[in-house]
């Protein structure tokens, strides 16, 4: 059995792609979207390590993009084979994938017009470099939905024979699985049974059901986004966002929130619900501005099996949406979002993409950075090289669509929010794995992995390994 680390390895966090090679079938785990610079992320996302004809099934850990944004270009190039997920994360991915290839052929489409206008392009200092067709479109997306084959939590499937794959809550995302998976080799007679965490979630978030401990494992190939960070208590968030939200009120400006519209705005939400309903935060206006986060939001009440027993039973027993309130207001369309623009302040804005790299809260972003009454308050892992990276390291001039801004406005950053397990998560469930003879770090930056490596280390774990980017691993039925 071999193992090829064909995205989210040698320090890259996004653009999660692992082929595994047994018995001459090859089976991918996840297939996301790289983000970071255009150019390379246009070049990452657009030619594959392998050959995506020769992939015989996709095994998906969960929606958000980074892990299955890029399956439509793996369709477009010639795969037409199962892809395997929870019955959640196929749900969230209808809307994922078509939103995804939406924004791709609008921001194209805005980004001609400003050309064409003597705008620039979207791309400081070179206003005529050649725009980029999408990567896939909503064909592509919709040909994709169609192999979705969904598998609820703790079923046995098998993609290929002699292969026998469960999957177990992650406890990260609504349906985000870890994918167990037993070999059976026909000549040794032996097995070997190899784990992949997708993204691990943290024991006591809100919503979700914690952390599904795993059955014997051989080896374990795990992210460590936070491998070398610890996270603000979870129960300092009440309190911190409402200090923030009160700061906003008494300036009068806009708090505007760069959130994933999967699980972090629905978060969000859920914390904005439970100030209003103590009278923490003034009585202002909230907007969920992002047509996908309105999609999101309705496949969450279709999937409370996936809630904890707090939240299942508000939702069932007592009748309570935790997703909606007197004040919030979810927006759909254009000139809905547009009409924000002129509405004065405070007022509360959640809007998508999380890292800043596109959609309404570029919009948002550019029509708010320069006011030194508004708030940016960011609540997500934020990848190098993109605009929200940029506003957490304090950069004073930022460029959204071609033109330079000046950062007035307050930044604040918040990473109680994660949805990721911290160093303390990981060390602790990986420490309840029995069996372990191997770990495998992806999902990290360099200095995360370096770092976690080290931390297992003084844990007493010693067959450790970090692959580079396209390292293949042949890994022997012992």
């Amino acid at each position: 059995m071999k193992i090829k680390f064909a995205g989210a390895a040698g320090g890259n966090v996004t653009g999660s792609r692992h082929l595994v090679t047994f018995n001459g079938k090859n089976i991918l785990l996840d297939c996301g979207m790289f983000q970071g610079k255009r150019d390379e992320a246009y070049e990452m996302n657009t030619n594959f390590l392998f050959d995506p004809k020769k992939i015989d099934a996709v095994i998906l850990s969960h929606a958000h993009i980074d892990h299955s944004g890029d399956l439509p270009v793996l369709v477009k190039q010639g795969f037409n084979g199962p892809i395997y997920c929870t019955p959640a994360t196929m749900d969230l991915c209808k809307y994922m994938l078509l939103d995804s290839a939406f924004i791709q052929e609008r921001e194209v489409e805005f980004l001609k017009k400003r050309q064409a206008e003597g705008k620039g392009n979207g791309r400081a200092g070179k206003p005529q470099e050649e725009i980029k067709e999408p990567i896939y479109g909503t064909e592509d997306a919709e040909k994709t939905i169609a192999l979705f084959q969904p598998i609820s939590y703790e079923e046995t499937f098998s993609p290929t024979p002699g292969m026998v794959v469960s999957f177990y809550d992650a406890g990260h995302i609504l349906g985000s699985a870890l994918v167990h998976m037993m070999f059976y080799d026909k000549k040794t007679k032996k097995h070997l049974r190899v784990c992949f965490t997708g993204d691990l979630g943290r024991r006591g978030l809100p919503l979700l059901r914690d952390p599904q401990l795993i059955p014997e494992t051989d080896i374990l190939i795990t992210e460590c986004t936070y491998g070398n960070r610890l996270h603000a208590a979870l129960q300092s968030v009440e309190q911190d966002l409402a200090v923030i939200v009160n700061d906003v009120c008494k300036k009068g400006g806009k708090l505007i929130i760069p959130s994933f519209a999967l699980e972090r705005a629905q978060e969000v939400v859920y914390y904005l619900n439970i100030l209003n309903k103590k009278h923490l935060i003034p009585e202002i206006p909230i907007y969920v501005d992002s047509p996908l986060s309105v999609n999101v939001t309705e496949v969450f009440r279709a999937h409370p099996e996936c809630f904890d027993k707090d939240t299942y039973e508000k939702f069932l027993d007592q009748g309570e949406d935790p997703f909606g309130f007197e004040r919030l207001k979810y927006t759909s369309s254009v000139d809905e979002s547009k009409g924000l623009n002129d509405k004065k302040g405070p007022m509360i804005i959640i809007s998508a993409s999380g890292m800043c790299e596109h959609g309404r809260i570029l919009h948002h972003l550019r029509n708010n950075i320069e006011d030194r009454k508004s708030t940016v308050l960011i609540i997500g892992y934020q990848a190098e090289n993109t605009l929200g990276r940029k506003l957490v390291n304090g950069e004073k001039s930022v460029n959204i669509f071609g033109e330079p801004k000046v950062v007035k406005a307050d930044i604040f950053v918040m990473d109680a929010f994660s949805a990721h397990a911290d160093r303390s998560d990981l060390l602790e469930y990986i420490g309840r794995v029995k069996g372990l003879q191997k770990i495998f770090l992806v999902h990290g930056e360099s200095k995360q992995e370096t770092a976690f490596s080290e931390s297992l280390r003084q844990n007493g774990y010693t067959n450790i390994s970090i692959p580079t980017l396209g390292e293949e691993v042949e890994i022997p039925f012992e």
